[in-house]
Parts: structure tokens; C-alpha cells; sequence
């Protein structure tokens, strides 16, 4: 079943990025969407967010009111049961933990994330009909089937994935869309050729009458070169229907250096000619793209559209206005530096255990300082970054480079992949206010990222403003208000 293209499916010129876990969430997408451009959520660890928001107290009861709709309803009232807490664990009470996920999830497990995904879209959706995408990393892929079937469930109208070479995921939302089974090869360090792991996904285990056929959403690839999207859309096993082109300055994950990694006298990649992406080269692809990194201005508008592209994606902006998941006092201070030029952003080609350049925010408290990271009790709770390998006697163990040294090494893994890793996972959960109880009562510490745009925020605050909203950001990038206005 195709959607079909009336006004309000069109191509947006704006697209707002999936950042983070639970920074791009429902009521951010919600408020771009409802302004007639594409609200996107950040698929990043769902599960854990839905429940420890119920875990929270779900003041205003909009996970419930999801949780209800929701068409797997034995899950859903099970999953409300179990996590929701009426007003809120206490503070120094660490938060029940979801199950982490492997090659063989259980059918709970699945569940929870299929209800995760389809709450967060379906509140994104809710009382408009305006278009939402979800955001989700190829980096992580144990989750993804689910996933994306949960989202499905509730509408979504884009996939959006970078992170990777997503050539297997136009041809399982094919799938999924009829109600019939998707795989996705897995990747496993160490495995010999021929001992390829896959996972299975199969909706009708979820449904006693068989799987609903669902609306396709369009795929849209994040890529960082012409490579990539020449490949995704020659050797893609189903419908590609646009790229989102990530230039040097978006947040997040980077590309690494093409060439071989050098660092500057900062410790930053340094990145040269040959990492840019050549814009005439996608264009002649002749699928719709838009252009990221810094483009939330109109003249940056202006001249994407003139080289091609549909329009632009907008990230770092998004996250720090009202309606975004990250922390109020993160945002205060993240802005309160902007305004005044002390903003400071590193592109830490260490932190990240996927390997990947990821851009960090310097803030007291977090693990951008030195020292709160050498005080953090190094673990890995959570696992979504987890890598599987290849065991000795052949079975797939699970191993992170930002876990323990030791645990890490007692997997076969080489030590010196453990230094100046972060907690990805812990970081960006306590940075939306969702961070797990440690001891000593006290909380995992925040890990914030963002683009270079983080230099000039306060273009979007009015005179006297000290907060902004997602449509101040929209109404200055398509020109439709004079800053300081």
C-alpha cells in the first residue's frame, strides 16, 4: 500500500534530524510536522526511553494514552504494568532495565520494542496530518526489525538511516509492509566466510489472525559521499527513494577521513578536498536529496535548492529548542555559551565505540571533562553498541570497547580499542533527563553532541527571548522573520 501524494506528502524542504536518543522525540517531530515540513524521531533506544519515562511518572500521561492505542495490546498493557510507576521512582532508585538484545531476542523483548517505536510515533502523528520519519543507526542493527515494524504500525511516513551502508532495508520494509518475514545480515567480528549471522523477523507471531499490510514509508539514506549513494541506489535490495547528504559540520557521527585518519594539534580528524560530497554527482542519480550540516539559514536554503536538492536537514538548532527531549539545563547553558562565544566543540574521533568521529560538546559535568569521565565506573548495562564476534569454540558473544577494560580483553578484545571510548548509550540517556541512579546518589553523567552550528544559536532568540521554539527556526530559515524581531 502506497501513500498517497496528496499536499500534505510532498517533499518537504526541511527536514529536522533524529538526533540522540530521546533529543529528536515526539513532541519535537510533532511541532515541525504540524508546520508542514518532516518532524523526524530519533529511533535510538526506544525501549529503554518508554520505560523509563513510565518509570518517571509519565506526568501527563501521553506514553499511556499511546500504550492504549496501540493495536499489540496484551503487550501494551503488560509493558504498562510492569515500568509505570505513579508519580515517579525515587531519585536515588535506579531505573528497572529492558533486557539487552541479541542475535536471539525473545518475543518479549521484541514486543517492547515494537510498542516503543509505535508510541513514539504514534504521539508524533497524533492530531495532525502532517508527514513524521524516524531516525534510525545501521551501526545498530539487532533492534531494527522491530523497530521499524512498530513504526510502521503507527504510520510513519519516512525511514531515515545513516551510520553505514543500509543496502538491506528498502527490501524489508517491502516486506514488512505485506505482513511477511524480513531478515538482516548481521555483522559478527571474526567470522569466517560462510559463517554469516542473520536475524529473522516475522510479524505474524505478533498477531493471532496474521500481520496487517501496512503503508511503505519512503527510504531515505544517509550518506556523506557519491560512493555511498551510488551503491544504495544500484545495490539496494528494494526502493530507494532519496539520500539526506551529511557534509563535515553535522553532529553526531562522522565519517572518518577519507585516506587514512590524521588529527590535527586539537586530537580532530583532519578532514580535506576528497571528504566532500560531490552534490552534481548525487543530483545526476536523479533521486530526490537534501543537504545537511549548517544549513539552517535561508540563503544556505537558497542554494541547496539551486544545486538540486529538494531541500536541507537541520539538526543542531532542533535540539536545543523548547520542545526537544535534551536536558532544560543543558540547553540553558549550551545557549548561555553560544550567546556569548565560548561554545566549545570537539569532533573526538575516540569517543564513539563504533569507531566513527563523533562531535562533543565541552560542558562542566559531563564526560567531555576529564575527570568526571576518569570517575565514571566504566560498564555496559544497556548494549545497544554492543559488537557481536566470533567466539573460539564458535558461538557469537557480545563485546563493547567502551565497557571495562578487562571484560573487554577477557572477549578477545585488544586493549588499546578501550582507550578514550565513552558510554554512548549511559551518555546521551542521562543528557534528556533519563539517566540511570549510580552509587553514592548520584546519576550517570551526561554526553553531549551537536554540529558546528552550536556557534550561532542565539539567531533564533527574539529580543529578550532566553528560549526559542521549533518553528522560530522554521519561520528564520524560510525566511519568514528578521532575526532579533
Amino acid at each position: 500500500m502506497e501513500q498517497n501524494e496528496t499536499a500534505q506528502h510532498r517533499a518537504p524542504a526541511i527536514i529536522q534530524g533524529g538526533m540522540g536518543i530521546g533529543v529528536s522525540n515526539w513532541r519535537l517531530a510533532r511541532a515541525v510536522s504540524c508546520q508542514g515540513q518532516l518532524g523526524v524521531v530519533s529511533g535510538t533506544a526506544l525501549n529503554t526511553v518508554l520505560i523509563r519515562r513510565l518509570q518517571s511518572g509519565d506526568a501527563d500521561g501521553a506514553v499511556r494514552r499511546a500504550l492504549a492505542a496501540c493495536p499489540l495490546r496484551a503487550a501494551a498493557q503488560r509493558i504498562g504494568e510492569r515500568y509505570f510507576i505513579a508519580g515517579g521512582k525515587a531519585a536515588t532508585a535506579p531505573y528497572r532495565l529492558a533486557p539487552v538484545f541479541s542475535l536471539n531476542a525473545s518475543v518479549e523483548l521484541n514486543e517492547l520494542t515494537i510498542v516503543a517505536n509505535f508510541v513514539e510515533v504514534f504521539l508524533a502523528k497524533e492530531g495532525h496530518d502532517g508527514v513524521v520519519g524516524i531516525n534510525l543507526l545501521e551501526k545498530i542493527q539487532l533492534p531494527t526489525l522491530p523497530s521499524l515494524f512498530g513504526a510502521m504500525l503507527a504510520g510513519v511516513d519516512y525511514v531515515l538511516m545513516g551510520a553505514g551502508i543500509p543496502r538491506t532495508i528498502p527490501g524489508a520494509l517491502d516486506n514488512l509492509a505485506v505482513g511477511g518475514k524480513a531478515e538482516l545480515r548481521i555483522t559478527v567480528s571474526g567470522a569466517a566466510p560462510g559463517q554469516e549471522a542473520t536475524t529473522v523477523f516475522d510479524p505474524a507471531t505478533y498477531f493471532a489472525g496474521g500481520a496487517p499490510a501496512l503503508a511503505r514509508p519512503k527510504f531515505l539514506a544517509i550518506v556523506s559521499s557519491y560512493t555511498l549513494a551510488l551503491t544504495l541506489a544500484r545495490k539496494a535490495n528494494g526502493r530507494v527513494d532519496g539520500f539526506v547528504v551529511e557534509g563535515l559540520s553535522a553532529g553526531g557521527h562522522n565519517a572518518p577521513p577519507r585516506g587514512g585518519m590524521t588529527l590535527n594539534d586539537k586530537g580532530e580528524p583532519v578532514y580535506g578536498p576528497r571528504d566532500e560530497a560531490d552534490i552534481a554527482a548525487i543530483r545526476g542519480l536523479g533521486l530526490p536529496f537534501w543537504i545537511a550540516g549548517s544549513y539552517a539559514h535561508p540563503d544556505k536554503l537558497r542554494a541547496a535548492q539551486a544545486l538540486g536538492a529538494v531541500g536541507v536537514q537541520i539538526g543542531t538548532p532542533f535540539a536545543f529548542c523548547a520542545e526537544s527531549g535534551m536536558d532544560d539545563a543543558i540547553k540553558t547553558a549550551v545557549l548561555e555559551r553560544s550567546r556569548n562565544g565560548t561554545i566549545e566543540l570537539r569532533t573526538d574521533p575516540r569517543a564513539s565505540p563504533t569507531g566513527l568521529p563523533f562531535k562533543v560538546v565541552a560542558l562542566p559535568g559531563t564526560v567531555s571533562d576529564a575527570t568526571v569521565y576518569a570517575d565514571r565506573e566504566r560498564g555496559c548495562d544497556l548494549g545497544y553498541l554492543r559488537q557481536p564476534y566470533q567466539k573460539e569454540d564458535g558461538a557469537v558473544g557480545y563485546r563493547c570497547p567502551a565497557e571495562a577494560s578487562d571484560d573487554y580483553v577477557r572477549k578477545g578484545g585488544d586493549e588499546a580499542e578501550t582507550c578514550g571510548r565513552k558510554c554512548l548509550c549511559n551518555g546521551l540517556m542521562a543528557a534528556i533527563g533519563l539517566g540511570q541512579a549510580t552509587a553514592g546518589e548520584g546519576t550517570e553523567p551526561p554526553i553531549v553532541t551537536a554540529g558546528a552550528d552550536i556557534a550561532d544559536l542565539s539567531r533564533f532568540l527574539g529580543l529578550g527571548q532566553k528560549v526559542y521554539e521549533a518553528a522560530d527556526v522554521l519561520r528564520h530559515v524560510l525566511g519568514l522573520r528578521v532575526v532579533g524581531s
